[in-house]
């Protein structure tokens, strides 16, 4: 794991590195992707059954049965053990709660000569939740990405989820019947991606696709963005711990742990106000890493991605953090309140020695699909908002009209866009009776 200091004249290039995020562009995967599209569209099921039998090693009779009925939702939901299912219900009423925050009304304002302007908010029709499976099952996708949508009051949420020799998690259905999804289809990759996008005999089609995937969902949802919504191309999970003398060594080295396991492209960075707690981390590191389940993973990508770095002060850590913007950035200090008004990029901002990122990955309310490979500097987390459309509301009163025109056609004609003009000018010469003046 390297170990950088921030005073040093090496330390830009050396962080340049570090942060050097950038997804290879891969022109196969692209093409395989290309082709799947191609043949949803022009095949429809029966370009679902034969990929979903190639990919998935289920075989289907019909495209009825890419459809898991509501009833096998039901029973897997009374198949939990009652801990997992009240763990699920705790954190779908939390998620909900924060997300109630968030939703927007229409409002109107009238200006003195009678013009009424405004905006109306109205929720997307139809949304599309893309959930992985297969070796691992993401329950928590599920909540987080369908609740704010049925808070946004999105009239119907279709999800897909990759079964790959018919298995899938009792948890993820359950997740789905308690999240209010009201349909459910066992199909993946691409082309669960396309069949939402275009729509088949059996699948509908939607407005918006949600949630994360694999290479070729990313590549997927990259190529039908303008016949469809997305959300954001997920890039590998990262996190930022500033910690001071107070934080916990032990604290430390698990948060870090808990974002390299996700995988080996995973980044997990400690910045210090002072070497000895560095040297505490990285002890921590070396005595905890033994019992990780994921070890392997998660050596990997402290080896590739990780690093501890030194800094000189905590404004110096915070610009930093800035620079990177993370994804995930725990402020482990003892007062982390005056520091947050200076963070101006970061996804999700876990304040204090006890806002462990895990809790926000799983139960806290916030979102966890947020914002990686620093494009916190322009984007935000998933929320209510991105299930929701805004229509401007214009209502020219006659006397708002008469007002309006000649600066309407001087910018028009200026323009040279004389139609617009004319235009204009009608509503400030004529009563509307449609007549020529």
């Amino acid at each position: 794991m390297r170990i950088l200091d921030a005073n040093t004249p090496d330390f830009d290039a050396a962080l340049e590195v570090l942060l050097n995020r950038a997804q290879p562009f891969d022109a196969t995967v692209d093409e395989t992707v290309r082709d799947i599209i191609g043949s949803v569209r022009h095949e429809g099921d029966q370009a679902l059954l034969t990929l979903t039998e190639r990919f998935d090693a289920l075989k289907l009779d019909s495209a009825e049965q890419l459809e898991i009925p509501s009833d096998q939702w039901r029973l897997a939901s009374e198949s939990l053990d009652s801990e997992l299912r009240a763990a699920l219900e705790t954190a779908a009423e939390r998620i909900r709660e924060f997300h109630e925050h968030q939703r927007e009304s229409s409002w109107q304002f009238e200006q003195a000569d009678g013009t009424r302007l405004g905006q109306q908010i109205t929720a997307l029709d139809r949304v599309g939740l893309y959930v992985p499976g297969g070796k691992a099952a993401y329950p928590s996708s599920v909540l987080m990405n369908a609740i704010p949508a049925q808070v946004a009051g999105v009239a119907e949420l279709v999800m897909v989820v990759p079964t790959p020799g018919g298995e899938i998690s009792p948890a993820v259905l359950a997740s789905a019947r308690l999240a209010g999804v009201d349909r459910l289809f066992r199909i993946g990759g691409a082309q669960a991606i396309a069949a939402l996008a275009y729509g088949t005999h059996t699948v509908p089609r939607v407005d918006k696709i949600v949630g994360p995937g694999n290479i070729y969902v990313a590549a997927a949802k990259k190529q039908v963005f303008g016949d469809v919504g997305i959300d954001m191309i997920a890039g590998p999970s990262e996190v930022v711990v500033i910690c001071d003398a107070g934080a916990d060594p032990d604290w430390v080295a698990m948060d870090l742990f808990a974002q390299a396991e996700h995988d080996e492209q995973a980044q997990a960075i400690a910045i210090f106000l002072d070497r000895r707690m560095l040297e505490r981390v990285e002890k921590a590191i070396s005595r905890l890493l033994s019992g990780m389940e994921r070890r392997t993973i998660i050596e990997k990508s402290l080896a590739r991605q990780g690093a501890l770095i030194e800094v000189a002060s905590i404004g110096e850590a915070i610009n930093l953090a800035n620079r990177i913007a993370p994804e995930h950035l725990e402020l482990m200090v003892a007062d982390p309140q005056p520091l947050l008004e200076q963070v101006r990029h970061a996804g999700a901002i876990f304040c204090g020695y006890h806002s462990g990122e895990s809790l926000g990955d799983y139960c806290a309310g916030p979102n966890h699909v947020l914002p990686t490979a620093g494009t916190a500097r322009f984007s935000s987390p998933l929320g209510v908002y991105d299930f929701q459309k805004r229509s401007s509301v214009i209502h020219c009163s006659p006397a708002g009209a008469a007002a309006l025109s000649p600066v309407a056609s001087a910018l028009a004609r200026a323009e040279k866009l004389t139609a617009h003009a004319r235009s204009a000018e009608y509503r400030g010469q004529s009563t509307g009776s449609g007549e020529d003046v």
